[in-house]
């Protein structure tokens, strides 16, 4: 007996196979991506609810940094070591530009509302800028100083984090080039030793408390900051 294989029907058997585990692939990478997102949602709701410090009202505008992605008390974050009552409206994953996130856009423009009050804003981020063009992170940078007009402001570079550090350079240099355009100040961080997590990313406890620290003294040294 001779089976007679025909090509076309099996051609037509694998691309439906092929089909079938790329629509499965995809719901899956979709579904582990909403739950992620709303993990970072449920996490910047906590944050936010978090008020640390007394005295000059402060809102640090940021990314999971801001957040505290990583550590096991999210008040933990940075923006608790700055002497001042510190409010934060931080996403992970977000950045200058609309598409640096993965949820949708959390551009840091998105949460302006959130400083209403504040004497001093602080926005800190760009290493989830660092696969981003150049000239989407001036527009965001543009909208979200539009946005603040009239107010404070400090802006807060991105580290050289291990894990994105090649990429850091030239967000770097865009943002020190708008913030002398706007003339806002502008701390460059691409220098400094700080302690990461296994992740290569995110910063230890010890790292968050140098990182803050730091960042704190900067703004007295500029006047930012009482």
């Amino acid at each position: 007996m001779i089976l007679r294989v025909d090509v076309r029907h099996l051609a037509v058997m694998a691309l439906a196979v092929l089909l079938v585990t790329s629509v499965l692939l995809t719901a899956r990478a979709r579904g582990a991506d909403a739950a992620l997102c709303e993990r970072h949602a449920t996490d910047a709701a906590a944050r936010a609810q978090l008020l640390t410090g007394s005295g000059t009202p402060v809102a640090v505008i940021g990314d999971s940094w801001t957040v505290g992605l990583g550590l096991g008390d999210l008040g933990g974050s940075w923006p608790s070591e700055l002497a001042a009552r510190v409010t934060v409206a931080g996403f992970s994953g977000s950045g200058f530009s609309r598409r640096a996130s993965h949820c949708g856009n959390r551009a840091f423009v998105t949460r302006v509302a959130a400083t209403r009050g504040a004497d001093l804003v602080v926005v800190a981020g760009g290493l989830n800028d660092v696969d981003q063009p150049t000239a989407d992170i001036r527009a965001g940078f543009r909208s979200l100083m539009d946005s603040l007009e009239g107010r404070r402001v400090a802006v807060v570079g991105p580290a050289s984090a291990p894990s994105r550090a090649a990429g850091v350079a030239r967000v770097d240099a865009t943002l020190a080039a708008l913030c002398e355009e706007y003339g806002v100040a502008y701390l460059d961080t691409s220098a400094w030793e700080l302690s990461y997590l296994s992740d290569r990313l995110h910063l230890t406890r010890a790292g968050h408390a140098a990182y803050g620290k730091r960042v704190a003294s900067e703004l007295v040294a500029r006047g930012l900051l009482g």
